[in-house]
């Protein structure tokens, strides 16, 4: 569980596709899973094994812990709802480590599962903040509502506006865009959104309910 609060901004430092072990694996070898093994440098200290750390929105677990970084695995069914098939050595990248029930709530509950890929389709100054409307998934667009909850990139957003059927309107203050990687976006950039989860609940329940 993640809060959309952005701890850090790490880069990519290597990717690497797994296609799983060929046929006559070795006794002793270990077994390896089909996907994307990331390697992530960041300024993380007493980072674990096996913790969970959000990605740019996505949640993906420590499978080794590197000096100044770490380690992940992305499954095939993570690279096919996700961007991160695409992510090369250089990228930066959103970072946050797991809430603890005793840390503050500084955004919104955010589970790091990526309802799917948006659009960025208009950008504009105004004032001293940049307005964006972003092109989102059906199922995304049905839970947001006008200063409802949003995740970009794994960063805690409220819904400005909805100016059309497909879009959400985001904007980013001048720290969100300084200390996230959000301050470089650009009409016709991809992004990673999660709906608010709690909009996902009530959804189901009328379904139910009709």
């Amino acid at each position: 569980m993640f809060t959309g609060i952005v701890t850090a901004v790490g880069a990519i430092a290597w990717a690497e596709r797994e296609t799983g072990n060929p046929k006559g694996l070795p006794n002793g070898r270990r077994k390896r899973e089909p996907g994307l093994r990331l390697g992530i440098r960041a300024a993380y200290k007493g980072v674990r094994r096996g913790e969970s750390i959000a990605m740019n929105g996505v949640c993906l677990t420590v499978a080794r812990v590197l000096k100044g970084g770490f380690t992940v695995h992305a499954v095939e069914t993570t690279l096919g709802r996700t961007l991160l098939g695409e992510y090369t050595a250089g990228r930066r990248v959103n970072l946050e480590r797991a809430v603890r029930a005793m840390d503050r709530l500084g955004g919104h509950i955010v589970q790091g599962h990526v309802d799917g890929v948006a659009v960025v389709e208009r950008a504009m100054q105004s004032g001293d903040a940049w307005v964006y409307d972003l092109r989102v998934p059906p199922g995304v667009r049905e839970v947001s509502i006008p200063h409802g909850s949003i995740a970009v990139d794994g960063v805690s957003l409220t819904v400005n506006d909805l100016p059309g059927k497909e879009l959400v309107q985001i904007a980013l203050v001048p720290f969100t865009r300084a200390h996230t990687t959000l301050g470089t976006l650009r009409v016709g950039d991809r992004v990673h959104v999660e709906g608010d989860v709690l909009g996902k609940y009530v959804r189901q329940l009328c379904r139910l309910e009709t």
